[in-house]
């Protein structure tokens, strides 16, 4: 991971981070979704850096390479949003996923979190084995707290005690 920073998001990334994401979700996942069907993208700050939640960057080269974001949705409760690497960026070998998820667990520790949740797609089954393999487990879409933001596109969810 040497050359690697995670660094709290500001808006000065804005537009990277919003063209690493689409990319991911349409052009290499083929998932129906552009920059605008996903507002939150617009406004980061008072979307998810807000109460105790945050979003992070991973950057290389100053580049924008990874993102992941942690909602905060009550009763120390979150949901882990917008976690994606670029597929250069991807494996063990520059551990940027990995990084990123540690450094989510460690704030989310420091702000008394008791329960993390997610949602995935069907098609990320990559993500689907990282979660499992950092001691997520897959829960029923019907067990999900009320808070709990669920997208179109999730079809697995999974939640991790903190």
């Amino acid at each position: 991971m040497e050359g690697i920073e995670i660094k709290p998001y500001d808006d000065s990334l804005k537009q990277e981070v919003g063209a690493l994401i689409v990319s991911i979700q349409h052009d290499e996942f083929l998932i129906p979704i552009d920059l605008e069907a996903q507002p939150d993208l617009k406004a980061i700050p008072s979307f998810y850096q807000v109460n105790n939640g945050n979003f992070w960057v991973a950057i290389y080269d100053n580049k924008v390479v990874g993102t992941i974001a942690l909602l905060d949705i009550g009763d120390r409760m979150g949901a882990l949003r917008k976690m994606f690497v670029h597929k250069d960026f991807r494996g063990k070998e520059w551990g940027v996923g990995q990084s990123l998820l540690n450094t989510l667990l460690d704030w989310a520790k420091k702000k008394n979190y008791a329960t993390i949740y997610l949602g995935t797609t069907e098609k990320f089954v990559a993500a689907q084995r990282f979660y499992e393999k950092n001691s997520f487990d897959e829960v029923d879409k019907q067990l999900l707290p009320s808070t709990f933001p669920i997208m179109n596109v999730d079809v697995k969810f999974y939640k991790r005690s903190v």
